[in-house]
């Protein structure tokens, strides 16, 4: 499947007032769990929350979990995956389409001394810093930049917000949470292959993400579609599922030029991270891709 250019204007779309719908979703979902600090939740996203209720409440009961359930998988278990990582001795964490996420100040906290670089689209990395700065939390090693993953040159490009952030060969952690799915395949394909060219400059670096699986059942299939056209029109992105199973999503990280790729199911977590449980399989999967 090829780029066409009507993926490309409709993707060029997406910025951060409308993204940033789910952004304030998502952070409210966290400072809700005990995740978050008090100077990222917004008015917004507790509305947000309260008008998502009746919708979560009966996708649980129909389906066995909702999006709570797997923006808390995902969530934390990226966080346990930036551990080992930090625990190898990477230094240096990148984190894109940041969003009202409170990784950055939770990696501070308990990591004073690590290089902790936000970015996203800049309505939004404005409305992050300006928050991070009320709180006293930005400094040399806390930084709020504009990123746009789909420029291919310029001051907010990949190469260079990267080549800013970080200004050695040391290896980094990036992390994209919430972020792939507003993208078709071939889009984002373009910017993990990107991504890849930069990792292999840098040994020993790791990116995470989260994917959503094309589910079997038909019921289920058609009502994520239909949520996934209403979700891209609010936020006006493609909104996509990229892979049928496990083995696929990971053929294509490697396609893309990463050479070590990890599917990592939430289930095969339980047990051994405070994460709510799904009853059937769950749908979100967390990858975990090396150079």
């Amino acid at each position: 499947m090829n780029t066409t250019p009507s993926d490309k204007s409709l993707n060029k779309k997406a910025d951060s007032s409308g993204i940033s719908f789910t952004a304030l979703y998502t952070g409210a979902v966290w400072h809700r769990h005990g995740l978050s600090d008090d100077v990222l939740a917004t008015d917004q996203g507790r509305w947000l929350y309260h008008l998502m209720t009746p919708f979560e409440v009966g996708s649980k009961a129909l389906i066995g979990g909702n999006i709570r359930t797997f923006l808390l998988q995902r969530h934390l278990i990226i966080d346990h995956l930036i551990e080992q990582a930090l625990e190898r001795g990477v230094t240096q964490v990148l984190e894109i389409a940041c969003g009202m996420s409170p990784r950055g100040i939770r990696l501070r906290d308990k990591r004073p001394l690590l290089h902790m670089v936000e970015a996203d689209l800049p309505d939004m990395a404005t409305r992050k810093a300006a928050r991070l700065l009320v709180g006293g939390r930005l400094g040399d090693n806390h930084q709020v930049m504009p990123v746009d993953i789909l420029a291919e040159s310029g001051e907010q490009s990949l190469e260079v917000v990267v080549a800013r952030a970080f200004n050695n060969n040391e290896p980094m952690v990036v992390v994209t949470e919430g972020l792939t799915s507003y993208f078709s395949l071939p889009v984002i394909s373009d910017f993990w292959k990107r991504l890849a060219r930069l990792m292999q400059q840098r040994p020993g670096s790791v990116y995470l993400s989260e994917s959503y699986l094309i589910p079997n059942q038909s019921l289920l299939r058609g009502t994520l579609t239909s949520l996934g056209g209403l979700l891209g029109a609010v936020t006006r992105s493609d909104v996509s599922f990229h892979f049928l199973n496990d083995e696929q999503a990971a053929e294509h990280f490697t396609a893309c030029g990463f050479p070590s790729v990890a599917v990592h199911n939430p289930a095969d977590f339980y047990g051994r991270l405070p994460i709510p449980e799904s009853r059937h399989d769950p749908m979100v999967r967390v990858i975990e891709a090396w150079s």
